[in-house]
């Protein structure tokens, strides 16, 4: 059990126990034990002047307190028509079956405080630990768990005139819930068992509090609940929306998303920062990383393999700020690309050939621009006979294939020590016998390990790297091989360059929101100084529809791939020259 003290959810227990237990047809047993209680605590002169709201309220509230002394449990089905059956009984002959109406909302005979003076409270002063003892004490002690939904129904039926909204109920109950909780134990259960228990003392809380919350209501205060001590908080409706492929929180008042390429800012709060840094610390504990002052910025993953990056003051001055990138649950493959218009049949053709021709791919584009999920999808052509090797800041590919060797990155700890590169284990790959590596993405020295693993045998291997254009791609890997501090002349490493990378296929997210393969383009050698290349596909733009949706064509230059010789060693040349 998750309570600290054995009086902390007794009571609800208690009573699921002896709902469970009831025997048989019990309605009218239960109608007789509450008459009696009416009569004596209701003032009929009064009540009938009452709008039928009001006094639905109070016979629900006695008829619930007398079930839970004699241990009798309803149903939802029941307990509203034992209450109907009630107000039928006080007002007279021909009201029972009588809706309520428009004209309760307020009293045809007005009536005076002093009136409502002799009324009971709504909600009786009784404690659940009070009445839940002597169950229990009856039960030998052993508290049981089922019939808490019934007990649920008899006591918290809805009011429409009385009822608190979620949120609110949730700041008064979570601070008394964590009273009674030990959180560590709460970590380690399973999220059904826990839910369960929760439930149990949540419905006390309430009680307790004074809160009317429905069935459904209460289901969605237990999850809220959980999520905040399991999960992600507000932001776990987010995570479960599959339409939703960006998440950014700005602070705790600001939280935009990404729906089909837009950005648009979702009704998602968090109580303050102090919530959200809640959050971040949890995300980046689960895969051994911290997130404080002295690190005030981190790249994590959630569970399911999306990517996170996190920044907090000082150095971000409006608040923490969480960016999750999610991980489609979806595979996308190069044929469902073809299918969407982010490439051509032919273009798709064509990345299928240079996967299983072992061809050296770098994947260039700018942020958001789908390099990654590209990586995965071609990464799918591998052959499963193969070893392969990832090498990520932030574990996120996802391959299918059986032997798959994952490496991630870690941060220095707090003394400054103990951080491995990305070069320190694409170094330490190339020991671990792999048939491809795949890079997550080249961004310094690693550079140019990764260049000469492509030179050495190990051929297939991919990567991604930030950029707008294939030429700049190059580039940039140019630069990246002088930031090793590698004094080689600009020829040495262009000549490398050439020798390892055979084709670049640039992505970028256009202004409709919609991702597409925007070049595919060879790297073919060297003339001179200078790196030859010659593009295979480009995207034609020509102009926009009346939705905003960009209009164009995937054009085929037309010209013999270089790396023909390669396909025609897979037996894939002929193929290759008729998607040309």
């Amino acid at each position: 059990m998750l309570g600290r003290s054995s009086s902390g959810n007794g009571g609800v227990v208690a009573l699921a126990r002896v709902a469970a237990g009831t025997p048989g047809d019990h309605f009218e047993h239960a109608l007789e034990l509450t008459r009696p209680v009416l009569a004596e605590r209701i003032d009929l002169a009064v009540a009938r002047r009452m709008p039928r709201r009001d006094l639905a309220a109070t016979i629900r509230t006695l008829s619930a307190e007398t079930l839970a002394k004699h241990r009798i449990g309803l149903n939802l089905l029941e307990s509203r028509d034992l209450v109907t059956r009630l107000i039928g009984e006080v007002l007279g002959p021909g009201s029972a079956a009588e809706p309520p109406s428009a004209e309760d909302e307020e009293p045809a005979v007005p009536y005076s405080d002093d009136d409502v003076a002799r009324l009971p409270d709504p909600v009786p002063g009784l404690h659940s630990a009070q009445f839940g003892q002597g169950a229990a004490a009856a039960n030998g002690g052993d508290l049981d768990f089922a019939g808490l939904g019934q007990i649920e129904t008899v006591l918290f039926q809805p009011c429409s005139a009385r009822t608190t909204p979620i949120d609110e109920a949730k700041a008064r109950v979570q601070p008394v819930l964590l009273e009674r909780i030990d959180i560590a134990a709460a970590t380690r259960m399973p999220r059904a068992e826990l839910a369960r228990q929760v439930s149990e003392i949540v419905a006390e809380i309430l009680f307790e509090e004074r809160l009317r919350l429905n069935l459904a209501e209460q289901r969605d205060l237990v999850t809220m609940l959980l999520n905040d001590m399991l999960g992600l908080g507000p932001l776990e409706p987010l995570l479960a929306d599959d339409s939703v492929t960006d998440i950014m929180v700005n602070g705790a008042q600001q939280v935009y998303i990404e729906r089909k390429g837009k950005l648009e800012l979702s009704d998602v709060r968090f109580r303050d920062d102090t919530h959200v840094m809640n959050i971040a610390t949890r995300i980046v504990t689960k895969i051994g990383r911290r997130i404080d002052e002295s690190t005030p910025l981190v790249d994590a993953r959630l569970e399911d393999g999306s990517r996170v990056n996190i920044i907090i003051p000082p150095l971000a001055i409006d608040g923490p700020s969480i960016s999750i990138r999610k991980f489609a649950k979806k595979g996308i493959t190069l044929d469902i690309m073809a299918r969407q218009g982010n490439i051509s049949s032919a273009m798709a053709t064509v990345l299928k050939i240079a996967g299983r021709a072992r061809l050296n791919i770098l994947i260039s584009g700018g942020t958001g621009s789908g390099k990654t999920t590209l990586l995965n999808a071609l990464s799918q052509l591998i052959d499963h006979g193969e070893r392969i090797v990832t090498i990520e800041d932030a574990a996120e590919l996802q391959l299918q294939q059986p032997h798959v060797v994952r490496l991630e990155t870690r941060p220095p700890n707090l003394e400054g020590d103990g951080e491995i590169t990305m070069r320190d284990l694409m170094k330490n790959s190339l020991r671990m016998r792999p048939d491809r590596i795949i890079l997550g993405e080249v961004r310094g020295h690693e550079a140019v390990d990764m260049l000469q693993a492509m030179n050495t045998g190990h051929e297939g291997s991919m990567c991604t790297v930030h950029a707008n254009r294939p030429r700049e791609a190059l580039t940039r890997l140019e630069n990246m091989v002088g930031m090793a501090g590698i004094n080689l002349p600009s020829k040495a490493v262009r000549t490398q360059i050439a020798a390892a990378i055979d084709m670049i296929v640039q992505v970028s997210r256009m202004r409709d929101g919609i991702r597409r393969v925007t070049s595919i383009t060879e790297v073919t050698g060297m003339e001179g100084d200078v790196l030859v290349t010659q593009e295979l596909f480009a995207f034609a733009y020509e102009g926009e529809d009346a939705t905003g949706r960009i209009k164009g064509t995937f054009k085929s230059t037309g010209l013999r791939p270089h790396f023909t010789p390669k396909a025609e060693y897979f037996g894939l040349d002929k193929t290759l020259l008729e998607v040309i």
